[in-house]
């Protein structure tokens, strides 16, 4: 551990911490931050899917804590931490706890845990939903001077409910709602654990979004679709693409999963429905070879150079006026602002209301 931080001084800092807009005061338990009159609710935003959070941490730290320090999110929405829920064999799980039943799995939580102390980890607060194995999972780190009133980890907004995987946390705001998502992969197949999951998933996402039209929503996260063929470098690749010459009996389904005819128009059924808006997109009309798309294919093979958007942010209708800026921090084809994984972080900044009663008009 010592080669990856340094030391962690009595007050858990090794820096100046960048302050929220709110005026800082603690509370009596030492977490969290009671707000100001200037900034109530979050506005910036980062989404990335890690591919691994232990690995990024271990192998990209300095990197990837430089591009938190620089962009300075209010929250960040992390998909495939890919770290096991505590509850050994014979032991009930808390899928939003760390596990630490091996005693390599307790290294990896205290590297993680360790890391997290440190700057510009250490401004946020983290809650966890999490996998019975190292795959899939999310978190949602949250600056201490913006509370969240409630935070759910399943779309039925059920108070002890964690969705299979780790795959959702939705946290209620006073005017809006944040939630991440890691939605599942197509697939390859007319199978319970591909074509028919995702049929599934979307459903419960129509539903889930009939179901909360009440206030503003903010839908981050790997959504594992590309809507349009503009949000794909090669369309004809994807389009005709097959995993060991099999052909769906379907043709809606054919093509590289997150690019199948029937995947495209559920998910634009989805945000029509859900009166939801691409951010990136309602700024971004035009084509960008170089810094259009989220995922980009390994560097070695024949998914070299392609590339994919299928990291969101979606914001409600009512919300689109205020989008300042939705940016994919990585570029080209060798990766270059991945921070390791296989997808950049996509960041949103939002413009802040006029005034508290307006955010009140919004919400209602």
């Amino acid at each position: 551990m010592k080669r990856f931080f340094k030391p962690i001084e009595k007050d858990g800092s090794t820096a100046p911490k960048k302050p929220c807009l709110s005026p800082e005061k603690r509370n009596g338990d030492g977490d969290g931050v009671e707000e100001g009159k200037n900034q109530k609710e979050p506005t910036k935003f980062v989404t990335w899917n890690a591919n691994s959070f232990l690995l990024r941490v271990k192998n990209d730290w300095s990197e990837l804590s430089k591009f938190v320090s620089d962009f300075d999110p209010d929250v960040i929405a992390i998909q495939e931490v890919r770290m096991p829920a505590a509850g050994g064999k014979g032991k009930p799980k808390n899928y939003g706890e760390l596990s630490d039943d091996t005693k390599a799995l307790r290294e990896e939580k205290q590297i993680l845990l360790r890391a997290l102390s440190s700057p510009p980890f250490g401004n946020y607060r983290v809650w966890w939903s999490l996998a019975e194995s190292k795959y899939a999972g999310t978190a949602l780190f949250v600056k201490k001077c913006f509370k969240p009133q409630k935070v759910y980890f399943n779309l039925d907004k059920l108070a002890s409910k964690h969705e299979p995987d780790g795959r959702v946390i939705l946290a209620e705001f006073e005017t809006f709602r944040l939630l991440n998502t890691y939605s599942p992969n197509n697939g390859w197949k007319e199978e319970e654990n591909s074509f028919q999951r995702r049929r599934k998933w979307d459903k419960r996402i129509l539903d889930f979004l009939s179901q909360t039209s009440d206030k503003p929503l903010i839908w981050c996260g790997d959504l594992n679709v590309s809507h349009e063929e503009i949000d794909v470098s090669h369309p004809d690749f994807f389009a005709t693409a097959k995993l060991n010459g099999y052909v769906p009996p379907n043709k809606e389904d054919c093509g590289q999963p997150g690019f199948t005819p029937s995947e495209r128009a559920r998910f634009g059924t989805i945000m029509k429905e859900g009166r939801l808006v691409d951010a990136y997109r309602y700024l971004h009309k035009e084509p960008d070879m170089e810094s259009g798309f989220s995922w980009s294919g390994n560097p070695i093979g024949k998914y070299r150079g392609k590339r994919m958007r299928i990291d969101y942010f979606l914001v409600s209708e009512q919300l689109k006026d205020r989008i300042v800026s939705c940016k994919m921090h990585g570029r080209g084809i060798e990766l270059e602002g991945f921070y390791g994984s296989d997808h950049c972080p996509v960041s949103l900044e939002l413009s802040k209301p006029s005034s508290y009663s307006e955010e009140n008009q919004v919400s209602n």
